[in-house]
């Protein structure tokens, strides 16, 4: 088991790189920017949260907050990734993807019971990955609908894991409320 401590900048500079690779010719949905801003600002927002919470193990949440997509969205194997950072970083990314074998209304649930078997690190991750997801603006293809079942789904995930760091969980409390205030604007148009 790893010992808590600071982030090492060795391990971060590693795990971004893996990403870059990883997640290489991605764009993201809504600014068409490269997908590793959203995981910079994954880790960011975990970085931030662990400067409010010390005593954690930093260097497991930082490199999970930025590989938390490569087993969901690229073709790098488990295995690969598990070599690469160790078992416990590789387990609680897996924890962190969904599971596409099974039908989409059970994937995020699914996810959240294998995150809360992990350490509190997994679920700082997943917190701070919903609270830099809920910004504006609403992707163009998505439905008032849509949107307003992601943010339904948010509440679901800070019910489930908020517990695990009271800072994040009023961070994604605020996205949460401020997000019905964008879902009015998107609806007007």
């Amino acid at each position: 088991m790893r010992q808590a401590g600071p982030w090492k900048q060795e391990g971060y500079a590693a795990a971004w790189r893996f990403a870059a690779r990883a997640h290489e010719g991605q764009r993201e949905p809504v600014e068409s920017l490269p997908y590793i801003l959203h995981l910079g600002s994954v880790a960011m927002e975990t970085m931030g949260t662990l400067r409010e919470e010390p005593g954690l193990d930093e260097d497991l949440a930082v490199q999970c907050a930025l590989l938390h997509d490569v087993l969901e969205d690229t073709r790098v194997p488990y295995d690969e990734l598990a070599v690469a950072f160790g078992d416990e970083v590789a387990r609680g990314v897996l924890a962190l993807s969904k599971n596409a074998s099974l039908p989409k209304g059970e994937q995020m649930r699914d996810s959240l019971q294998r995150i809360r078997l992990q350490p509190r690190e997994v679920w700082i991750v997943k917190l701070a990955d919903r609270t830099c997801n809920l910004r504006p603006p609403i992707p163009a293809h998505w439905s008032r609908d849509k949107a307003s079942r992601y943010r339904d789904e948010a509440g679901v995930i800070l019910a489930e894991l908020g517990a695990a760091s009271g800072y994040l969980a009023r961070r994604l409390r605020a996205k949460i409320d401020a997000y019905e205030v964008v879902l009015d604007a998107f609806a007007r148009g």
